[in-house]
């Protein structure tokens, strides 16, 4: 089976399959689907205005289904390019009527730059680095101090107070998006979180216990896709599921985040293998990657917005857990086998991206390098107001401040006395909050100079990252 589409306008779309089996094939065998369906039709921008042209054919020969190719493209400034490209020699075949695109490339509506995108929903895919409460929800709250510079109380988040995530929702005018396992006062009206604290990419070999989660990122994304068909459902019923949910349009016109992967990572140090034998693993992290995002898009993503994985060579719960020689520390104090790993995963990662362009040309897809501005805070933490970058906020002893035995909240015997860890006097000037993420204020310094596109491949602001750019 072959498919190719064509869009009946920016709402309503339609998809053709044809059957390309030997024999003529006709009218019966093409399949209608409308919406956004499984595969959903690439849909041109809002902002665009008008339809595609169409033409309806009567009675013509065209090239057998899999023999062609199908091109749709809409740029920045709205000129849409539909390409039916005979690839091969074809056997004519005899189809019913019905309507075929045309090859033609014409202007919508121009436009003057890129316009802001309104996104009116935001859905998120990762760990800790952007976990709202998910973890929290399904196996305790976490105690403070964690929670308390922002929200005052702990409110689900391994940090002070804010994340990076917290910082996209506000940046593009959306409220804090609730964590999709909490089912408890959530309001899922602009989006939902999926993400959890210490999930991987690919299904965890290790219990929660021994520090994973359970729901890995093929687990959000099934979250995810119950989440869009009962969601709706739901919605249907009116009254107080109307309130809560979003609207079926908010699906394709949603931002996605993705930042996840730091955990893949780290997890093949602690189990002991090598720089060599946790870069081998890669490919096949990415892999399980691109399924999810592939499935995200098939229910009917179009605009993805994807963090690379941090440098977690200069996070104290590496420096301390993790075997470091002398040779093998940067100037700032950070271990470069594992920032160099990091930077091979990112490399990767950025390759994936690119792949993803290719192969779903209507879909906006925009990687952000945090690593580069979280390096950049760390390496120069004085120059913006920062001190202690590889000591942790909240923690207990040694080097790092952080000790394996005790996390932030929790209490340690010392000498026959229970000390409880608490958090430094001022986590305004610090990076590190627990020894593991960051700080609300080291997360606002980052999500500053990411939100305007000067991290990001195509250098596309946050607000404009519904659009594509050539590449």
């Amino acid at each position: 089976m072959s498919d190719w589409f064509f869009v009946h306008n920016p709402v309503d779309r339609l998809d053709f399959s044809f059957d390309t089996d030997q024999g003529p094939t006709d009218f019966n065998s093409v399949k209608r689907y409308a919406g956004i369906a499984r595969p959903p039709v690439p849909d041109v921008p809002d902002r665009c205005g008008s339809s595609p042209l169409i033409a309806p054919v009567t009675g013509e020969s065209v090239p057998n289904a899999d023999q062609l190719r199908k091109e749709v493209r809409t740029d920045s400034a709205c000129r849409v390019e539909i390409q039916l490209i005979s690839l091969i020699d074809a056997q004519p075949r005899v189809f019913s009527a019905f309507f075929i695109l045309l090859p033609v490339i014409f202007t919508l509506k121009p436009v003057s730059g890129l316009t802001e995108c309104h996104f009116p929903a935001l859905f998120n895919f990762g760990d800790s680095n952007s976990d709202t409460g998910g973890l929290s929800a399904a196996f305790g709250p976490f105690p403070p101090p964690n929670g308390e510079t922002y929200f005052g109380a702990p409110a689900g988040r391994y940090c002070d107070g804010r994340l990076i995530l917290d910082f996209i929702a506000q940046s593009i005018g959306l409220p804090y998006i609730d964590a999709y396992l909490n089912s408890i006062g959530t309001n899922f009206t602009h989006g939902a979180n999926f993400a959890t604290a210490a999930s991987t990419i690919r299904e965890p070999t290790s219990t929660l216990s021994q520090g994973f989660s359970p729901f890995s990122l093929d687990v959000q994304s099934w979250q995810f896709d119950q989440f869009v068909n009962r969601s709706q459902t739901a919605a249907k019923r009116g009254g107080v599921f109307k309130d809560l949910l979003p609207k079926e349009d908010y699906f394709p016109r949603a931002l996605y985040t993705f930042d996840i992967g730091q955990n893949d990572l780290t997890a093949g140090f602690f189990s002991g293998l090598t720089e060599d034998e946790v870069i081998a693993t890669i490919p096949d992290i990415l892999n399980k990657f691109t399924i999810v995002v592939e499935n995200v898009y098939w229910q009917g993503g179009r605009s993805f917005w994807i963090h690379n994985t941090g440098p977690f060579g200069c996070l104290p719960y590496v420096l301390n857990r993790l075997l470091i020689k002398a040779d093998q520390i940067d100037p700032v104090g950070c271990a470069t086998p594992f920032n160099d790993v990091a930077q091979q995963f990112n490399l990767k990662l950025k390759e994936t991206v690119d792949q993803l362009r290719n192969d779903f040309p209507l879909a906006a897809f925009t990687y952000v390098d945090v690593y580069s501005a979280k390096y950049s805070l760390i390496h120069q933490a004085r120059k913006y107001g920062f001190e202690h970058p590889l000591r942790a906020c909240c923690g207990y002893g040694g080097t790092y401040n952080y000790n394996q035995q005790v996390s932030c909240g929790g209490t340690i015997v010392v000498n026959g006395t229970e000390v409880l860890v608490k958090s430094c006097q001022n986590p305004s000037t610090r990076i590190n909050w627990d020894g593991i993420h960051y700080t609300e204020a080291a997360n606002k310094w980052v999500l500053d100079q990411i939100v305007n596109g000067a991290f990001s491949d195509p250098p596309i602001p946050l607000k404009k990252a519904c659009h594509r750019e050539a590449h």
